[in-house]
């Protein structure tokens, strides 16, 4: 097979593979044993970098990569190819072809990505000493409404691709956690204005007056904190502690039986004779009447209340079985 190198290989290849992917495409992969790797010279610039969905990357020096959205600007084509194997019989050949067909669509938009992400991640390398990105919950921002642009955008590829190679190259790279609160910290300042809609990518810090842009801002700040090792200018970095609920507050014991102390009853002594209760007035004689009355006239009515409305069953009357009973010889 005629083969047409884009380079010298370093040596002679111990072992090749042949892969073949679901486009139909092959590829060789070799073995080969290299000496180490050149560093690039050192460089003076260390940067952050803040990766959103409307800006790919935004550096804390100010410049903005624009996000290419290769997924998006596919759309169409992908839909159109994605219908031309529904319309061919299974096990068909023309089958078979519009399958190849989509694979090969999505291919691209891969090749694309992957691409875009060398060329940038190269040149971050190259141009700065240490670079610092955020560790962004990729698989929870997946399952949100803006999933299909967090995957096209493919932030965990891009910062695999800044780790090998700033380890290749002799570069410092340092991830910062996820709960570093780089959008709400005025990187001119340090004060915390707390979280901010989305829609706000301007706003003025209300402590010095700065006016920040909401990238760059958290772009500075993720320098910050890669630098200090610490969150930025002391700002909170992990979740602080949660009010429990009124109902979650404090102890909670289990029941014990009131006693006759706790309930106000006089307990006898030892040697104490018991004394003969006074005799009551007629007064007190007649409402404790009244209030025995009373107690029985109040079940009556809620029964008959109850009983009107079909609340309340009536036990089932057996003096017809006991007559029959009786009847029986």
């Amino acid at each position: 097979m005629a083969v047409k190198w884009s380079r010298a290989l370093p040596s002679v290849p111990s072992t090749v593979t042949v892969i073949k992917d679901s486009a139909g495409r092959y590829f060789a992969s070799f073995v080969v044993e290299t000496g180490p790797e050149e560093g690039l010279a050192p460089v003076t610039p260390e940067v952050g970098v803040d990766l959103g969905l409307g800006h790919f990357a935004v550096l804390s020096d100010g410049r903005k990569t624009d996000s290419p959205r290769f997924l998006r600007r596919a759309e169409k084509r992908l839909k159109k190819a994605q219908r031309a194997p529904s319309r061919k019989e299974k096990g068909s050949r023309n089958r078979d072809k519009a399958r190849l067909r989509v694979a090969r669509a999505h291919a691209r938009v891969a090749d694309a990505r992957r691409e875009f992400h060398h060329q940038l991640s190269t040149r971050i390398i190259r141009e700065n000493q240490a670079v610092a990105v955020e560790d962004l919950a990729v698989k929870g921002l997946a399952r949100t409404r803006l999933a299909k642009s967090v995957h096209d955008a493919g932030w965990s590829q891009f910062t695999a691709m800044l780790e090998y190679k700033a380890r290749r190259y002799g570069r410092t790279f340092v991830r910062i956690g996820r709960f570093e609160p780089t959008s709400q910290v005025c990187s001119a300042c340090g004060a915390k204005d707390g979280p901010k809609p989305l829609h706000v990518r301007q706003w003025t810090c209300a402590e010095c007056g700065a006016v920040l842009d909401r990238d760059i801002n958290a772009a500075v700040n993720v320098a910050k904190a890669a630098g200090l090792a610490v969150s930025a200018c002391g700002a909170q970095v992990r979740p602080g502690f949660v009010l429990a609920q009124r109902d979650e507050a404090g102890t909670h014991p289990k029941p014990h039986p009131t006693t006759a102390r706790q309930a106000g009853i006089a307990l006898l002594q030892v040697g104490e004779e018991v004394k003969p209760a006074s005799s009551s007035a007629p007064g007190d004689l007649l409402d404790g009447y009244r209030a025995a009355l009373f107690v029985p006239f109040t079940a009556v009515l809620l029964a008959s209340a109850l009983s009107a409305y079909g609340l309340l069953r009536r036990p089932r009357s057996r003096v017809v079985a006991r007559e029959s009973r009786v009847g029986t010889p």
